[in-house]
């Protein structure tokens, strides 16, 4: 990443060297579902409901940091300041209105990430969405003041809208290599993205030559990460899944030359000690 300036060259390695795994891998901990998804993911585990339970566990879990809405960073980050740092999502929006017409909107500033010290902002862009002319035009002003304040950028981008679903649905891998190849275009330093999952019944909706490709899932992974070229990316986990399949994938796409994973659900809404557990478990993929 030689095109990094001072600043996000200095804010990257905190989050890849001096916090989680240490060993330019990140392990992240995102809390912005209780926006993006409300009240309802933290069911499963009550006592993540409270932001104090999620930056607990991304400091005893050693986690590289925490991903979170102004909100909550300004309410309960301050007795964790200098020991978990935080990416500070920048835009977000509410699964209430229907998913036709996507957009985030703006809900912090990159002035706001550099007074509450964090060490990069996270933006999600829906790509293929149809009011992408505004998305657009909302991230390359992020993207201006981030270069300004020497902030990294991290695009959380997903695939959503009409068109997305009509062309193998928002986990195709021609919609997730689509979406990494979006975030390099645009400028992201790194950007998170689902792990492309090929549905059979969906497959010939995807544009050619996708629609015919026959990749093995690292070979998906591998694919992805090529066209990701010099943004860094970091794998979500999704929904939360078995344990096993989790590792499984997790493994595959650390070995094939991801940056690291951003884990939510499959963390958070698991007890305590069996979160931690997890938690290990990830880190020793990457070695830490």
């Amino acid at each position: 990443m030689d095109y990094l300036s001072l600043g996000r060259r200095v804010r990257l390695h905190r989050l890849m060297y001096e916090h989680g795994p240490g060993n330019g891998h990140m392990l992240l901990l995102p809390i912005d579902q209780g926006l993006e998804h409300g009240p309802a993911d933290f069911i499963p585990n009550p006592p993540s409901g409270d932001p104090d339970f999620q930056f607990r566990l991304a400091l005893e879990g050693g986690f590289s940091g925490i991903a979170l809405h102004l909100g909550l960073a300004q309410k309960y980050a301050t007795k964790y300041a200098g020991t978990v740092p935080i990416i500070l999502k920048l835009n977000g929006r509410t699964t209430i209105p229907p998913e036709s017409y996507p957009i985030s909107p703006m809900t912090a500033s990159v002035e706001d990430a550099v007074r509450i010290g964090a060490d990069a902002v996270g933006y999600t862009l829906f790509v293929g969405s149809p009011r992408q002319y505004d998305d657009f035009n909302q991230f390359r002003k992020v993207k201006a003041d981030a270069d300004r304040y020497g902030m990294p950028v991290i695009m959380w981008a997903y695939p959503r809208g009409q068109a997305v679903d009509a062309k193998g649905g928002r986990d195709s891998l021609f919609a997730v290599d689509y979406a990494a190849r979006v975030a390099n275009e645009l400028g992201a330093d790194a950007v998170k993205i689902s792990m492309p999952a090929e549905d059979p019944k969906t497959k010939s909706l995807q544009p050619k030559p996708y629609d015919t490709l026959k990749l093995s899932y690292e070979k998906s992974v591998r694919k992805v990460i090529k066209s990701a070229g010099k943004t860094l990316v970091l794998f979500s986990g999704g929904g939360k899944i078995s344990d096993e399949e989790l590792l499984r994938k997790a493994s595959v796409c650390l070995e094939e030359g991801a940056a690291g994973l951003i884990f939510g659900r499959n963390i958070w809404q698991r007890e305590w000690n069996d979160a931690l557990a997890m938690a290990r478990a990830l880190k020793d993929l990457m070695g830490a």
